[in-house]
C-alpha cells in the first residue's frame, strides 16, 4: 500500500533511516510538495515564526500537535502520512492520568480575595 507521499507503507523492509525520528525528512516533503523555496517560506505558508522551523530541524522542539494539523491543512496530506514521514510510528498516544492529577500535598491554588 503506498501514501500521498509515494511511501510503500506495508513494507517491513523499510532501511532504518525511515524508521527513525526525523522531522527534517517532514519538513523538506512539505517544502517540496507545496512548491516552496525554503524554510522561511515554509513558515510563512503554516503562519508560525521562522526560529520554529529551525528549532524542529535542529531537534530543539518536537512537532506539536497544533503544527501538524496546520501542516494538515496546507499541504492536504494526512495525518497518518505525515506522522509516517517523520519516523512516527505508533498506532495510539496515550496521555497519562498522572499528567492531570494535581501534586501529592500541593495546597488548592484558589487566589484569596484579601
Amino acid at each position: 500500500m503506498t501514501n500521498q507521499v509515494g511511501i510503500d507503507m506495508s513494507s517491513d523492509a523499510e532501511s532504518d533511516e525511515l524508521l527513525q525520528y526525523n522531522p527534517n525528512r517532514l519538513l523538506d516533503t512539505l517544502i517540496e510538495n507545496l512548491r516552496l523555496k525554503n524554510d522561511a517560506a515554509l513558515s510563512r505558508a503554516l503562519e508560525v515564526a521562522p526560529p520554529v522551523i529551525s528549532k524542529i530541524r535542529h531537534h530543539r522542539l518536537p512537532v506539536g500537535a497544533s503544527l501538524l494539523i496546520r501542516m494538515h491543512e496546507v499541504s492536504d496530506l494526512s495525518i497518518r502520512d505525515l506522522r509516517y514521514l517523520m519516523g512516527d510510528r505508533r498506532n495510539k498516544f496515550r496521555i497519562s492520568d498522572k499528567q492531570f492529577k494535581p501534586k501529592e500535598g500541593a495546597a488548592p491554588s484558589a487566589s484569596s480575595g484579601e
